[in-house]
């Protein structure tokens, strides 16, 4: 038998463990068993990738908190496919996000000040932290694609006035088309290729608390068709447009931006904080050939961990992956000890980040949330085509894979509080039988024979 590769998690203690076959508990002849069937005949989307956000905050932490050593072991474990768990995608904020120290766009002027010709759009700030980040990623994976993601539009082109609240005033409609053009030829010239953008984070959430810009879907389509796409046309950008970044309860604005932009539209981004990952297949189906993305979900204070925290990402993400995403995003990739830093005035935060760096002592953690994606990046590689996968039971769940190598990867997640036998058949032929206890997940490559 081909000597699998094998990851699992059983609790707390027992997290993202490499084992044999043989270590895992074999199933007795005649047992009960669910059956997982694979079939590499059934494709579905190619993936991406899997990763998180180097938001101001993030990037602080890592490139200026911990120490040279921290570093290069914490990006190693975060982006390389050997020595770490390989995550392939980063979707960073363009200007502030609710995960920064400070209020700033590209873009800022003192009040009573505008700018519609961009003589000031800078890309400074990125490069103190966000940008070497980026490029020390992409040594250790040059497989990496970067989203880019506004929470505001500068405060002088809003009916605000701020970076917090308001809409994109109409006038400001081609400045702001340009000014996503400057952000992705300035990245650009620093070596750096923008693979796909969203109009506007959360456009239907307006704070006032930290950047926020409300964009009702008619004026995302109008934006959208009349201005960005236009202007990345003529720019010879081939940038992809995903349309929303919002939450699964509302899969009336991408229908409604799919249907009045259409071409100019490449895809859609969802978060996960209301509505089912269903909504991704209702308008994937209502709109064949866009493409799917998640591009947020933070873990954070309002699920206990560990295990409902673990449970929720590993439960969700496969559900997210069945429902024909591309790429599994979560939200920062480093937060200290207080859920930040965060913007001035944002009160208490509950959200946890893939790596916890501790400002006061120094030391580096990571979270159950770096576990919980390894299960998913470590196997599916880029460029890994979802295939058939079928449980007999619903208390497992399951997705699988072909990579590019042609190894077959498989994750699966024990929903239930009891074991259960598992048999895993590839085209009808058993590759594995396995007990999997409760709440316990199992990542396996097979691979090429």
């Amino acid at each position: 038998m081909t000597e699998l590769i094998i990851y699992e998690s059983k609790g707390e203690g027992d997290l993202f463990v490499e084992r044999t076959v043989e270590a895992l508990t074999p199933v007795a002849a005649g047992a009960g068993q669910t059956e997982i069937n694979l079939d590499i005949n059934q494709t579905y989307q190619e993936m991406d990738g899997f990763g998180a956000s180097f938001t101001d905050s993030s990037a602080y932490l890592i490139h200026q908190v911990l120490t040279a050593e921290q570093r290069t072991e914490a990006m190693t474990r975060l982006f390389d496919a050997q020595e770490g768990i390989g995550l392939s995608v980063l979707r960073n904020p363009m200007g502030a996000s609710d995960y920064a120290r400070m209020l700033y766009s590209y873009d800022d002027r003192p009040e009573g000040e505008t700018d519609p010709s961009l003589e000031h759009f800078t890309i400074a700030h990125d490069e103190e932290d966000v940008i070497p980040l980026v490029k020390e990623a992409l040594k250790l994976n040059p497989a990496i694609k970067l989203f880019a993601s506004p929470w505001s539009a500068p405060a002088w082109m809003k009916t605000s006035g701020s970076m917090k609240t308001g809409e994109l005033k109409q006038e400001f409609y081609s400045s702001y088309a340009d000014y996503f053009v400057r952000f992705i030829q300035a990245y650009k010239d620093k070596g750096l290729h923008i693979y796909a953008v969203t109009p506007q984070n959360e456009p239907l959430y307006e704070p006032a608390h930290y950047p926020s810009m409300l964009m009702l879907p008619e004026a995302q389509a109008d934006f959208v068709k009349n201005h960005l796409k236009p202007s990345f046309i003529k720019s010879g950008l081939d940038t992809k447009i995903l349309c929303y970044d919002h939450n699964w309860d509302r899969p009336d604005y991408p229908l409604t931006v799919l249907e009045q932009a259409k071409d100019s539209v490449d895809g859609v981004a969802w978060h996960w904080y209301g509505g089912k990952p269903a909504a991704q297949s209702d308008v994937f189906e209502a709109f064949a050939g866009k493409e799917v993305h998640f591009s947020e979900g933070s873990g954070g204070e309002w699920i206990p961990p560990f295990e409902q925290a673990f449970s929720n990402v590993m439960r969700t993400g496969i559900e997210i992956l069945r429902n024909h995403s591309k790429s599994f995003i979560l939200w920062n990739m480093a937060l200290d000890e207080k859920n930040g830093p965060t913007v001035p005035g944002f009160g208490k935060s509950t959200c946890r980040g893939i790596l916890l760096i501790n400002q006061q002592t120094g030391e580096l953690e990571y979270t159950l949330d770096y576990y919980a994606l390894a299960h998913f990046s470590k196997v599916i590689r880029p460029g890994a085509l979802r295939i058939g996968s079928s449980a007999s039971s619903e208390h497992i769940r399951s997705v699988a894979f072909t990579n590019t190598d042609n190894s077959v990867a498989i994750v699966l997640f024990n929903d239930s509080d009891k074991a259960e036998n598992v048999s895993i058949k590839l085209q009808g032929q058993e590759i594995l039988a396995c007990n999997l206890v409760g709440k316990s997940a199992v990542s396996v490559l097979v691979p090429h024979q």
